[in-house]
């Protein structure tokens, strides 16, 4: 070989420049942006996933969990990865090939969770809202009756539609039924009420960078007893080893073995800032958050009224405090004015996702996020970009 290297790829010319990323406005539905003091939590040194350490701030996570949950359940962890795991995680290890699972379908995060179930071989049925709409709990009960379930998935903060769905009453149907009520919260969690027992809500999961404000990576998720009786009694494992609850629970020390096994290696840099957004929203106090989310909200909404805009969700008492869908103006391409926005005022807002696609704008304002500055922010973005952008006179 004599000096001729062995590598055929050298070191790439992009990795030689320093790593610059801009500061920006995130106003879209997620991930928000991440106050200093939680940034800094997550630089701290690292140690290891099994440390004493880790098990104490890991310990600290799920008493935050609990609080913001409003739960006593023992089962009441954080799942590694964003919050696509944490639904994973929910269905793989409640449903078992041949299961009937019922799915309300009020945005894409129904859609998500139907293509979820049906991979691992579930019986699906869905039960379809129209988009900005939401199900009764006529609607509900009649096809917990038709399908016999053994688990109902519902999305509380739906965030591509802008809808926050009620929950009252539902747990109670889904257990008439004997059915477990699955509901995901990615959106809704410390922006709107949300009592986990109280609402007879079985599984909740959330995600790490919305209202929480931390970086995207971990996913708060809660079982109930009644779920983990379902969970530990399978006939058959669960299909994902790294979701896999018995290890996930000995892990997090929420069952009763003496001590904890090697599962997976925790991102414990993640840990760190999930525990620290945990105590910022411990520190306001969770009535103060939803009070505070649901007065900019309407603080938002009202601007946008007076500017000619039209909300997407007609229903005041369903809509989501943290993400805002506004009806596309009239005349206008959307992807123009998101695009405009994000160029001349360093702001991130978006289109629609799943069923609302072309239909809506989407403003994101969660945890830090949410607060009247930052709204008169967002209305003069747009009411500037509505000014230069292209109007068709169609």
């Amino acid at each position: 070989m004599g000096n001729m290297s062995s590598l055929t790829i050298p070191p790439p010319p992009c990795l030689q420049k320093r790593l610059l990323v801009p500061h920006r406005y995130m106003f879209g539905p997620g991930p928000s942006n991440v106050p200093t003091r939680i940034l800094e939590a997550g630089a701290k040194p690292v140690i290891g996933h099994m440390h004493p350490e880790i098990f104490e701030i890991m310990n600290d996570i799920k008493s935050g969990i609990r609080y913001v949950f409003q739960t006593q359940n023992k089962v009441s962890l954080a799942v590694s990865g964003t919050g696509h795991t944490a639904m994973e995680c929910a269905i793989f290890n409640t449903v078992e090939p041949g299961d009937s699972v019922l799915v309300a379908v009020n945005g894409i995060w129904g859609e998500r969770a139907a293509d979820m179930a049906e991979r691992i071989g579930a019986r699906v049925n869905t039960i379809v809202a129209p988009p900005g709409g939401y199900l009764t709990n006529a609607d509900i009960e009649k096809a917990l009756s038709k399908h016999s379930p053994v688990l109902f998935f519902l999305a509380h903060g739906e965030s591509s539609t802008g809808v926050l769905h009620p929950l009252e009453g539902i747990g109670d149907l889904c257990h008439k039924y004997n059915c477990l009520f699955l509901v995901d919260s990615v959106a809704s969690i410390g922006g709107a009420p949300v009592y986990m027992d109280q609402q007879g809500i079985d599984i909740l999961y959330t995600g790490s960078q919305k209202v929480l404000n931390a970086p995207p990576g971990t996913a708060p998720i809660s079982f109930s007893e009644r779920a983990c009786r379902k969970v530990f009694n399978r006939t058959t494992k669960p299909v994902s080893f790294f979701l896999d609850l018995s290890w996930l629970a000995n892990y997090w020390g929420c069952d009763d073995k003496p001590s904890r096994k090697y599962h997976h290696t925790g991102p414990v840099t993640a840990f760190y800032s999930l525990r620290e957004s945990l105590a910022v929203l411990a520190e306001e106090g969770l009535e103060n958050s939803w009070k505070r989310h649901q007065r900019v909200m309407l603080y938002f909404h009202a601007g946008l009224e007076s500017m000619g805009l039209k909300l997407f969700v007609k229903d005041k008492d369903t809509r989501l405090p943290t993400v805002t869908t506004i009806v596309a103006p009239h005349g206008y391409d959307w992807k123009e004015i998101t695009g405009y926005i994000m160029k001349t005022h360093n702001l991130e807002i978006s289109g629609g996702l799943g069923p609302s696609v072309g239909l809506v704008l989407r403003v994101g304002l969660m945890g830090c996020n949410s607060s009247e500055a930052n709204v008169d922010m967002v209305l003069a973005a747009l009411r500037d970009a509505l000014k230069h952008c292209h109007k068709s006179k169609v």
